[in-house]
């Protein structure tokens, strides 16, 4: 087995997305016929998820200060920055008015006639309710700072990596030749972290296996039939969003959604076996500089994004939300989901970067709004294991699509080279430091 680089086209089964097929079919088997034997393999999942994690930090620190530091005008980043927030606040509007759209089209709660008073909640539901009813939308505000400098490597808290690497970044670039040094150790030691993750990207298709083997084993196949028009609704609007949505974003670019989600096949069958989409995160971030964006804009976007940038999360809250208010009958007027929607877009946000956001920002929302029994939320925990795939896979390709609309919008992406990276093209490697829109920067690393 070998880890393609971006470019290159080995054969079919060499290529690393071949294997993680497979590690997730057996993993699916194996829970499915021996459910015991794929809960026993959750450690698997977990110690490669928890590698690739160790593996973020770094890669988010170094390109950011590599990034900054490397611009000649500082400004350039603050209107970079200004621009994806602009843009991932509208996204999360248009991926939410999806959700309600859909749920109020097919209306699938209705005839459940739930009574919140007769739903009971395990432990680890209650642990969720009471996380969702004490969050608020300044949450993410409050964790951006951090209490100590190594304190947000060791708990891998994104938003304070960002934090500090944007300052450390303005800091070096504002040191001028002073700082030429450690510069160019950041670069180095960028390219021995990407070697790294070379290394644990091997390890994919044993992850994947472990993973789903456990979520299948843990769950049972018979969770997704009980619910099945909920998750078929949720995939199927999450499916439209990402071909219509973004591809309309996509062919305003001039380039091809379809060709994007094949380059990054190996990241979304990544995110699927693993039901995450941080493992991706170094992956998109790699292909992205070498389809033709900037490095400091892939070093300040990609990581953003994933943080504020939640396209899946936003279709998921309004669908769900509606979808408990409909099972408990509980009606709502087209002003009051309004209200609804201006909610969430506040608690989706201050659950970004917690362990069972997703659910944690749906509580949050229902305790806020107080006309839905937030006991709902028991009718959908069973499958919101599932839902969580299709929300981490959406997630992913909205952060791609906003890299490459900001990189165009702020004139640092290379759109000849994207369009024929993304088409397949043999590219030579060494066309990504010639590049016109980044002249200055450093030799950068592609591959493992």
């Amino acid at each position: 087995m070998e880890t393609s680089a971006p470019g290159a086209r080995p054969r079919w089964y060499r290529q690393l997305y071949f294997y993680v097929i497979v590690a997730i079919v057996l993993g699916i088997v194996v829970g499915a016929v021996w459910p015991d034997a794929g809960v026993a393999l959750e450690p698997i999942g977990t110690s490669f998820v928890g590698l690739m994690k160790m593996l973020i930090g770094p890669v988010v620190f170094l390109t950011i200060v590599g990034g900054i530091a490397s611009v000649a005008d500082l400004k350039k980043v603050g209107v970079t920055g200004i621009k994806a927030l602009t843009y991932f606040q509208v996204g999360t509007i248009v991926a939410m008015a999806t959700g309600l759209v859909a749920i109020n089209i097919f209306r699938l709660g209705e005839g459940v006639n739930a009574d919140p008073a007769s739903l009971q909640a395990d432990e680890d539901v209650t642990a969720l309710v009471h996380a969702g009813e004490e969050s608020h939308w300044w949450d993410f505000l409050l964790r951006v700072l951090p209490d100590n400098i190594l304190a947000p490597f060791a708990e891998g808290e994104i938003l304070q990596i960002i934090f500090i690497a944007v300052i450390f970044g303005i800091a070096l670039n504002a040191v001028g030749s002073v700082g030429a040094p450690v510069l160019s150790a950041v670069h180095r030691l960028t390219a021995v972290v990407f070697k790294v993750l070379g290394f644990v990207m091997k390890a994919a298709p044993l992850g994947a296996f472990g993973a789903m083997a456990y979520a299948i084993g843990k769950y049972g196949l018979q969770t997704l039939t009980s619910l099945g028009s909920l998750i078929a609704l949720f995939y199927v609007t999450s499916a439209l969003f990402v071909i219509v949505g973004l591809g309309a974003v996509m062919l305003y670019l001039r380039l091809n959604i379809f060709h994007l989600l094949r380059y990054l096949r190996e990241e979304l069958l990544l995110v699927l076996g693993t039901s995450t989409a941080e493992p991706a995160l170094p992956g998109l971030m790699r292909k992205m500089e070498y389809a033709g964006v900037d490095k400091s804009t892939v070093g300040l976007v990609v990581p953003t994004g994933y943080s504020f940038n939640l396209d899946g999360a936003a279709i998921y809250l309004s669908l769900a939300a509606l979808y408990i208010a409909q099972a408990t009958n509980t009606d709502l007027s087209i002003g009051q989901q309004l209200g609804l929607l201006a909610i969430m877009l506040l608690t989706s946000k201050g659950a970004a970067g917690v362990a069972g956001g997703g659910f944690i920002a749906l509580t949050a929302t229902l305790a806020t709004v107080g006309t839905i029994p937030a006991a709902g939320i028991m009718l959908i925990f069973g499958i919101d294991k599932f839902m969580s795939e299709c929300r981490a896979l959406v997630n992913f390709c909205g952060n791609a699509v906003a890299t490459l609309f900001i990189a165009r919008w702020d004139k640092t992406l290379d759109h000849e080279r994207a369009r024929a990276v993304l088409r397949g093209d043999t590219v030579p490697q060494a066309d990504v430091e010639a590049q016109p829109v980044a002249k200055d920067r450093e030799p950068t690393t592609i591959g493992a």
